[in-house]
């Protein structure tokens, strides 16, 4: 500034020196004080023609750029311009830092929703608005009390103890769980945090159900076994052989039902664990489907029908004793749930470039509801039927991860009193010639 007010007075002493004293001399102190008082006009003017071009300037839009100048003005429009500059160089540095805050807010798998003191919003991410069912084009700055009702809610906001979260439950998205938790900052500024946590409960339910399934699955054969051991225990001599042997008979066949289930558990227990992948090799179906069927057919004891037909190519790339295990089940399946005197047809054929193992039969069939749920642990559609033919209600679900670790998926198509189809499909490159 003080080299500005140096070079306005120069131009004062050059006017001076060079207009008005000359014109002093030649024609007089008056003459000479009328041309320092025009020379003053004229340079208070060519001020003042700068000063509008920058009251111009600074009433303008905030891109308009700046005047060019002379003299002193240049100077002073050159330090303006190097000023916007670096206004603009930071503006665009924290715009740049502010929309990295954004997309991190909106990567984020929680949703957050930013309030202020009076409840309202200022900012919501994505997920906020999956939650809530919001828009933050048209929410933003309503009041958050107005767009989330929900009396849980209410309360724990009004409450201000914020130390634990709150589980909300019948929000406006139907079906979701969210564990919600208030989080000041700044000052009277407030982020609302909501998290999803229906996977969570559901598995929670799923192991609630699980221990309570397995506890009963035992409960009924130990009571048996326990029973008829404590009868022969306390008086054996009591009993007549043919009793003795019927009594050892159930004893047995309760044994190997809490056996099979015990190892249907294990079995499921690898396969959910995520353990390494097992080994993979060539599996040549023909002598596998053929022991199956002899499986089958011992099991349903000649009551069934069972057939078994397979197509080439007859090999798949997998893991024999996992793909053996689950063709047992649909297999099993079948005989338990069709009436005697049915038929089931354990094929094996390839369409469109997909290997397929079919299991179809003649049996009760499933009515639609219950589709969906069948391969969950110990979900039964008829609960007496499968105990009575010695089910654990295990079987599909060992089917669906053993599919599921081989790349493939199971199709069931039925219809009650109809019978059932159950499609194992392999992807093509599982397919071996």
């Amino acid at each position: 500034m003080s080299a500005i007010w140096i070079r306005t007075l120069w131009l004062l002493l050059a006017v001076v020196c060079l207009v008005c004293a000359p014109v002093a001399i030649v024609l007089g102190v008056t003459t000479g004080l009328a041309a320092l008082v025009v020379s003053l006009l004229l340079v208070l003017g060519w001020h003042l023609v700068h000063l509008q071009q920058l009251l111009g300037w600074l009433e303008g839009g905030l891109d308009n750029p700046l005047p060019r100048g002379r003299g002193v003005w240049e100077v002073i429009f050159a330090g303006l311009h190097r000023r916007v500059r670096i206004r603009l160089s930071q503006q665009q540095v924290l715009s740049e830092t502010l929309e990295r805050f954004v997309r991190a807010f909106q990567a984020l798998p929680d949703g957050v929703i930013a309030f202020d003191r009076h409840r309202h919003i200022d900012w919501i991410n994505e997920r906020a608005e999956m939650h809530f069912a919001l828009s933050a084009a048209i929410d933003r700055g309503q009041a958050l009390t107005n767009l989330i009702r929900h009396p849980d809610f209410v309360t724990y906001l009004d409450g201000g103890n914020y130390a634990e979260p709150l589980i909300y439950r019948g929000g406006r998205v139907k079906g979701l769980t969210l564990m919600l938790q208030i989080i000041p900052y700044g000052i009277d500024q407030n982020l609302l945090v909501s998290r999803d946590i229906s996977q969570i409960e559901r598995t929670e339910i799923m192991r609630r159900d699980f221990i309570a399934n397995v506890s009963h699955e035992l409960k009924t054969p130990l009571t048996v076994v326990a029973g008829f051991s404590e009868m022969l225990a306390d008086d054996y001599g009591a009993y007549v052989d043919t009793e003795i042997k019927h009594y050892l008979s159930l004893i047995r066949e309760q044994t190997a039902r809490m056996q099979r289930l015990i190892e249907d558990l294990l079995t499921l227990s690898a396969l959910e664990s995520g353990g390494p992948a097992p080994n993979e090799e060539r599996v040549e179906l023909e002598a596998m489907l053929h022991s199956v069927l002899a499986e089958a057919r011992v099991l349903s004891a000649g009551r069934h029908e069972i057939t078994l037909s397979i197509e080439k190519p007859s090999a798949l790339f997998g893991c024999a004793n996992e793909l053996r295990s689950a063709f047992a089940n649909l297999a099993g399946n079948a005989v338990r749930y069709t009436p005697p005197g049915g038929r089931i047809e354990l094929i094996w054929r390839v369409q469109q470039g997909f290997g397929e193992f079919v299991v179809a039969d003649t049996g009760i069939g499933i009515a639609e509801q219950h589709l969906p749920r069948l391969t969950e642990r110990f979900y039964r559609v008829d609960r007496s039927r499968s105990r009575e033919t010695g089910g654990t209600g295990l079987g599909l679900a060992i089917v669906k991860h053993v599919l599921t670790r081989h790349l493939a998926t199971l199709e069931i198509e039925s219809e009650p009193g109809k019978g059932s189809h159950f499609i194992a499909r392999f992807p093509a490159h599982c397919l071996l010639a």
